[in-house]
C-alpha cells in the first residue's frame, strides 16, 4: 500500500465559515473566474469592501487599482489570485468563469446563508426612496438585489421567502438592464433584522 501524501490542490476541501460564505457572495456579483482554471479577480469601486474581501480570505496578494478607461483618476480597486483548489470549489457550488448571465443558485449550507445573502447584498444590493406623488407624505423604500442573471434572483427570492417569508415585487428588467429583485419597506425591514 502506497503512502498517503497531500490531497491534490484540485481536490483540496474548504471549511464554510461565515467570513467565507460572505466573501464568496462578493465573487458571485464582483468577481471574476478567469478560463485559466486558476486565478480569480475581485474588483470594486469601494477600497474598505476589498480590504474587507482581502480579509475574510485571508489572502497577501496587493490590492490593485484601475480605471475605468473614462478619464485618468483610478477608480476601481483589484485583488486578484490563484488558486486551483479553490477555483474548483467555486465551481462545485455555482460559480463558473462568464458566470453574469449564467449563474443560478449557490449551493450553501443553511447555516451560512444569512453571510451569503449578506455578500451579495454589498456586492450588488442597495437601497431605493421617494415620495410617491399619488399619496400625500407617502414616502416609499426599497431594498434592490441586482443581477443580470434572472435564474439567480429567481434562486435567491425563493430562499428568502422559505428562510423569511419575505415577499418580492417580482423580478424585472427595467430600461433593459440588469434585472432587479425589489423588496419594500416590510419585508426589507426584515431581510436587513436577520440578515
Amino acid at each position: 500500500m502506497g503512502k498517503r501524501g497531500p490531497k491534490p490542490k484540485s481536490e483540496k476541501l474548504f471549511c464554510w465559515s461565515s467570513r467565507l460564505a460572505y466573501a464568496i457572495g462578493l465573487i458571485a456579483t464582483d468577481g471574476c473566474l478567469y478560463n485559466d482554471g486558476r486565478h480569480i479577480n475581485f474588483t470594486t469601486k469601494d477600497l474598505q469592501l476589498v480590504k474587507t474581501f482581502k480579509r475574510c480570505l485571508n489572502l497577501k496578494n496587493k490590492i490593485g487599482s484601475k480605471n475605468s478607461g473614462f478619464g485618468k483618476e483610478k477608480k476601481y480597486y483589484v485583488l486578484q489570485f490563484g488558486d486551483v483548489g479553490f477555483y474548483n470549489f467555486l465551481n462545485k457550488i455555482g460559480l463558473t468563469p462568464a458566470k453574469s448571465k449564467t449563474i443560478g443558485g449557490i449551493l450553501t449550507p443553511q447555516k451560512y446563508l444569512p453571510d451569503l445573502i449578506r455578500g451579495l447584498f454589498d456586492g450588488d444590493g442597495s437601497f431605493y426612496s421617494y415620495y410617491d406623488p399619488r399619496w400625500k407624505s407617502s414616502f416609499m423604500f426599497y431594498l434592490i438585489f441586482c443581477s443580470s442573471s434572472k435564474n439567480h434572483l429567481f434562486w435567491l427570492q425563493n430562499i428568502l421567502t422559505k428562510c423569511l417569508g419575505v415577499k418580492g415585487h417580482g423580478i424585472i428588467a427595467p430600461y433593459g438592464g440588469a434585472y432587479q429583485l425589489k423588496f419594500g419597506k416590510i419585508w426589507k425591514n426584515r431581510i436587513t433584522k436577520n440578515y
